[in-house]
C-alpha cells in the first residue's frame, strides 16, 4: 500500500511542475498557439487560466492528502516496532582482570635508570 501511494505521490508533484510550468504570468496573454484571448479559443474567451489554476489546486489537494497518508502509515510502521515486547538485558560490566603481582618499577640507582653510553637517548647530567 505504501509503495502505491508513493507512486502516486511522486506523480502528482511531477504533474504540478507541469501545470505551474504552463501557466502564465498575472499580465501575459497566452499567446497566439492558444487564440490569443479572443472567442474561438481552445481554453474558451476567459482564457486557460481559470482551467490551469482549478487544475493545480486540486492537485496540490491530492499532493497533499498522499503526504498526510504516507505519515500516517510510517508512524503506523515506527509504533510497530515499538511494541515488540522484548526484554532488554541489564548491561553488564566487565572489570579488569585483578593482578596479583605489583608491576616493576625501576630503581633510582640502576644504570637503566640514569642512562648508558648505549642508549640512543643522551641524558641531562
Amino acid at each position: 500500500m505504501e509503495q502505491i501511494i508513493l507512486g502516486v505521490h511522486l506523480l502528482v508533484a511531477l504533474a504540478i511542475i507541469g501545470l505551474i510550468l504552463l501557466q502564465q504570468g498575472k499580465g501575459a496573454e497566452m499567446g497566439a498557439s492558444f487564440g490569443a484571448g479572443g472567442s474561438q479559443t481552445l481554453f474558451g474567451s476567459d482564457g486557460g487560466g481559470s482551467v490551469l489554476t482549478k487544475a493545480t489546486a486540486g492537485l496540490v489537494a491530492l499532493f497533499f492528502a498522499s503526504s498526510f497518508s504516507l505519515a500516517v502509515l510510517i508512524n503506523q510502521k515506527a509504533a510497530i516496532v515499538d511494541d515488540l515486547d522484548l526484554a532488554i538485558p541489564a548491561a553488564v560490566e566487565v572489570k579488569p582482570a585483578a593482578v596479583d603481582e605489583e608491576l616493576p618499577v625501576l630503581d633510582a640507582a640502576s644504570p637503566a635508570a640514569k642512562g648508558t653510553a648505549g642508549d640512543d637517548v643522551p641524558s641531562l647530567d
